[in-house]
């Protein structure tokens, strides 16, 4: 069973934006806003070099890292174009101006999630 959190109003994140949320003993999640409004959450670590995604520019449905310009589907966490990798994803929606994240904790993927340290 998925525990959604509110984390806020869509309003709180940026068009074209992201904000950061972090969840005890989990890696910190970036949640984007598209110019559309669609909103997404994964990692904030490209799996390049593990750049902050929430530092990158939003354009449609991808986000470019701020270190090397590689561009991840916010929708997947694929690295697009000629780069190879992944971004693990994490459940957000949108429900009466609300975002809802799912908890780490109740993704059954959350192993990674989790935060190595």
């Amino acid at each position: 069973m998925t525990n959604w959190i509110d984390i806020g109003t869509l309003n709180d994140i940026p068009q074209r934006g992201a904000r950061t949320v972090r969840f005890e003993g989990a890696k910190e999640i970036a949640v984007f806003r598209t110019g559309d409004d669609k909103v997404f959450a994964l990692v904030n670590e490209c799996p390049h070099k593990k750049g902050p995604l929430s530092q990158g520019i939003v354009h449609g449905h991808s986000v470019a890292c701020p270190l090397h310009n590689w561009n991840i589907a916010l929708g997947s966490g694929e690295a697009q174009g000629p780069d190879s990798g992944c971004t693990p994803t994490v459940p957000v929606r949108e429900e009466n101006g609300r975002i809802l994240l799912a908890h780490p904790a109740s993704i059954a993927d959350a192993a990674n999630l989790e935060d190595a340290a």
